[in-house]
């Protein structure tokens, strides 16, 4: 579907993108997550033919994005962070002169419009003048500017940024809704929003791919990475002892909650067990046991400090 080979991009000798490779199989909604100057937009731009790499390859369906850019486009729906609209045009007026220069046959050009006016929840605001509308509706009538031509690629870079929460959850029901149809690269940076949507995650920071599976398997190795939060009640010298002598434990950290010893235990697994059984060993009252599993946010945050060396 896309495959992007060592790809570098250079801007007055900075590489912005630094041999990057990955790929995206047909189907698969991908999370690109980064901070902000990764990398992400100019990667999106350069799949979307609007700038050329530095050296390095991507194709789509085997179409180069340099050599074979018309091909390629047309291949690929493009929104970008701010949306290219015309406020003095009407939605649908819009959309007529969109479907045109995308190559819309005339035929089915006006049933196209209808399908995507639908598809996109803007049928109530087809006559309105796009500068007159709400974030949340501009945002949509750049969705529906990105598949008229009916794409089995969408790149969508920030689309939910600067809208409401009820606004933000429009956009993203539409973009669940577009990948069962469509492989969808998607570029935000609400994690929650990735953890919703995505299947696969690609991780860039400072122009490097520092991770890349998919989200299944990043949350079940964030779960490895969970922290084992107990309160109970007893000697906290003996307890505290106690616990860094269980197998597998890395670290523990003691506190106190409303009278109960409160302790956080870093283990390379699962040991609530271990911890229930040696706390009914010595009568110690256990209030809370429970696994506190990494977040994508914490992974994020953890891959990319450790990246920038913090």
């Amino acid at each position: 579907m896309i495959v992007i080979e060592n790809l570098s991009k250079l801007f007055a000798g900075f590489a912005a993108v630094d041999d990057i490779s990955f790929m995206v199989d047909k189907g698969d909604i991908l999370g690109f997550l980064g901070p902000n100057g990764a990398g992400k937009t100019t990667t999106m731009r350069i799949l979307a033919s609007f700038i050329p790499p530095t050296s390095g390859r991507a194709t789509v369906f085997g179409h180069d994005v340099v050599r074979e850019s018309i091909q390629s486009r047309a291949l690929i729906g493009y929104m970008p962070e701010s949306v290219p609209l015309y406020p003095e045009m009407r939605v649908s007026e819009y959309l007529r002169f969109r479907s045109r220069l995308k190559g819309v046959p005339a035929k089915g050009r006006n049933a196209r419009i209808e399908q995507v006016l639908e598809k996109c929840r803007i049928k109530d605001v087809e006559s309105k003048i796009i500068g007159h509308l709400s974030k949340g509706y501009r945002q949509r009538v750049g969705l529906a500017d990105a598949i008229i031509h009916n794409p089995p690629i969408l790149i969508l870079d920030e689309p939910t940024i600067g809208l409401d929460p009820n606004q933000v959850r429009q956009v993203r029901e539409l973009i669940k809704e577009l990948g069962h149809e469509r492989t969808i690269i998607i570029s935000t940076h609400i994690l929650t929003e990735v953890e919703i949507v995505c299947n696969r995650v690609v991780i860039i920071n400072n122009g490097k791919i520092a991770a890349s599976d998919s989200l299944n398997n990043l949350v079940r190795d964030a779960a490895v990475r969970g922290k084992i939060k107990l309160e109970a009640r007893g000697p906290k010298a003996e307890m505290e002892n106690a616990l860094k002598q269980l197998p597998g434990v890395t670290g523990v950290e003691a506190g106190e909650i409303d009278g109960y010893n409160a302790f956080t235990i870093n283990s390379a697994q699962d040991i609530r067990e271990d911890i229930y059984k040696q706390m009914v060993e010595h009568q110690w009252t256990i209030r809370e046991l429970r696994r506190e599993q990494e977040t994508l946010e914490d992974l994020f945050v953890r891959i990319t400090a450790k990246e920038q060396g913090n």
